[in-house]
This record gives C-alpha cells, structure tokens and sequence, in this order.
C-alpha cells in the first residue's frame, strides 16, 4: 500500500531548520520516539510502514511491497512519500515508521541529536550532476562565471559542490553566480524555462528534466539540455577514491531497529529488490510510475541507467562513510549533529 495523502507540498527551507534540531522543541518527539521504540517487536511485527523519498532509494521499497517480499514478518506494509527534509525528520521523529530512507547525513544527524535510528545499509552512492544548456561544459571550472542553480543551500549537494571546487582550486563564493532554490523541481523549472542555463540537480530529477525538454508543448519553449560533470567521479578523481559517494540509505526506527531478524531479513529483502531494479528497468520504471505519480517511467529507467550499481551493508559501508561525515564536520558540523556517529548507529556493529 502506498500512502501519498502524506506527500506535503515542499516550500522554503531555511538553513536553520534543516540543520538545527536540537534544543527544547525537539524533547516531545524524542519522548514519542523513544517510547514507540519501548513497544516490543510482537506488537509492531504483523504491520511495517515505510517512507522515502520519490528517488532511487525508494525504488526497491515499492518493489518489495508489490512483490510481497516481506510477506513472511509482517501482514501488510505500506509506503509514505516525503518530499523535504523538515517532512523526513517529522517521520523519524514521531516515531510510527519502521524503516526511512533518508541521506546519510540526515540518518547522522538525526542520531546524535536522540532518535533511535540505526543504519541498515547505504544504496545510492551517485546521482549528483550538473545540468547545462551547453554540451561544452565537462569540468567545473568550465563553469567559471555562470549562474548555477543549487537546491538546498548549506546542504549536502550544496556542500559536495564547493567542496570539489577548492580542491581544484576555484572559489565557489567569487568564482560562480550561486542561485539557490527550494527544491530541485524549482531548479528543473528555471531551466526548462530558459531562466538558468545550469543546474546542480540530482536523479530521477535530471532525467524529468531531459525528457521534458524533448516532450510538445514544453518543447517549444524549453532549451536543449545535457548532462554535464558527473560529480561521483569528480570526487574519485580529485581524492585518489572510487568514483562514489554515500549519499542515501535507509534507517530502521523504533522497535524495528531492536529487532535483529526483522532486520537482517528487511536488508535482505531490499538488497534483491534492488538488484532487481537494475535488472529491470523498465519494469522498474512502470512499477514506481504507478506509486509515485511526480515520476514518468522513462525518467525512472533513465536514471537506474546512469547510476553506479554498488550497494553496501551499514558495517560494509562505515569507512566510507566515515570519511564523508569528517568532511561535512570540517565544512558544517550540523549537518550530522556535530559529532561521528557511535557504532550503535551502524546495524550489525554489536555483532
């Protein structure tokens, strides 16, 4: 079952509510959070909700609930669209949902200030890009001078994008016309109506925004748009690293995440459904289209086309995380609560 009466509308967001969480408006939701957690597992076993984003990292949950994958740990479970980062941590916060798809920093952050979250695994690790009006432009510094339109300022693409512009030696400050946005559809909007000729977006977002350059009528007034510099292998070149970066993953919340069958057989679930989808396209695209009507099918397909097909374990994956979250730290300790996450954040750490 998927419950889009959830999928609130994404505004402006400001910097302080996105990193800050902390403080005396927090204690209520903790207290909530924490006291769903106190329920044994038997009385949330026989109902799952989940909740994500309408991204890659949802994909396989939609696959997991049409195919009954889980049929053998729970009777029914249902999917909850979130569409920002203020409805996401309304989700971790109350306490009701059972595993959340969410950007690693976020899972992070949302741990060192008191939801009891752990990371199951991470699943994407690529899907940052630059947009252009230009098929010439193949480096950052090809983009010296232009207006570029970033979502979510301070946050992590926001983040990467100067972070790999100093290690090559440019100023993001002085060196480009930084246009911040809401939401990354606001960003798809100006483009497709000729107000920026670039973009920082991320998947299935730029392939929305390819296809609908190229559909009637939005074609008569939308430009011709490339895909430009892939930033998973900017930052492999530039830091001697794979080309991939940790970006989302999902979380189990409340009793699930005292629940090691539940789980191990949740991870396992989600990793063959995710291999599915790589597999499957096509299929894969129909089947979120039918859940998550923002997304077209082809843009689905598009998307698991370009992206890096590597999944990890939380446990597999806590190096590379941890070398990502020491960068956010150095850059905007808030943004993962200030602090590395302890190993009781990571699933399987214990044992």
């Amino acid at each position: 079952m998927v419950d889009g009466g959830r999928a609130w509308q994404s505004g402006g967001l400001s910097r302080k509510r996105r990193n800050l969480l902390g403080g005396l408006a927090l204690l209520p939701f903790i207290s909530a959070a924490n006291a769903w957690a106190a329920q044994s597992a038997s009385e949330q076993g026989t109902h799952l909700d989940m909740a994500g984003p309408p991204a890659s990292v949802s994909f396989p949950l939609l696959h997991m609930i049409e195919s009954g994958a889980l049929a053998d740990v729970t009777d029914s479970a249902r999917f909850t669209l979130w569409t920002n980062p203020d409805q996401l941590r309304a989700l971790a916060m109350e306490g009701k949902t059972s595993f959340i798809a969410a950007p690693t920093n976020v899972a992070a952050n949302l741990y060192n200030r008191g939801v009891p979250l752990t990371l199951v695994n991470v699943a994407v690790w690529g899907i940052l890009w630059m947009v252009s009006r230009s098929p010439n432009m193949k480096t950052l510094a090809d983009f010296k001078g232009k207006e570029i339109a970033i979502p979510f300022r301070a946050d992590m693409p926001d983040i990467l994008f100067s972070f790999l512009c100093e290690k090559q030696g440019l100023d993001p400050r002085k060196d480009f016309k930084l246009r911040y946005v809401a939401s990354p559809m606001d960003a798809v909007q100006l483009l497709l109506m000729r107000r920026v000729d670039h973009a920082l977006l991320a998947e299935p977002a730029i392939s929305m925004a390819l296809r609908k350059s190229h559909s009637f009528p939005v074609s008569v007034v939308a430009p011709e748009l490339y895909r430009s510099v892939n930033l998973q292998e900017e930052w492999g070149r530039l830091l001697d690293r794979p080309p991939r970066i940790p970006q989302a993953g999902m979380a189990a919340l409340g009793a699930a995440r005292n629940n090691p069958k539940l789980l191990a057989r949740f991870e396992k679930a989600y990793a063959e459904s995710t291999a599915w989808c790589f597999a499957n396209p096509q299929e894969c695209g129909e089947l979120v289209a039918r859940h998550i009507t923002m997304l077209t099918p082809e843009a689905v397909t598009d998307s698991l086309m370009v992206a890096p097909q590597h999944y990890a374990t939380a446990i597999e994956a806590r190096p590379e995380l941890e070398y990502f979250y020491q960068l956010l730290l150095d850059r905007e300790p808030a943004t993962v609560g200030g602090k590395l996450p302890d190993d009781a954040f990571y699933a399987g750490a214990g044992a």
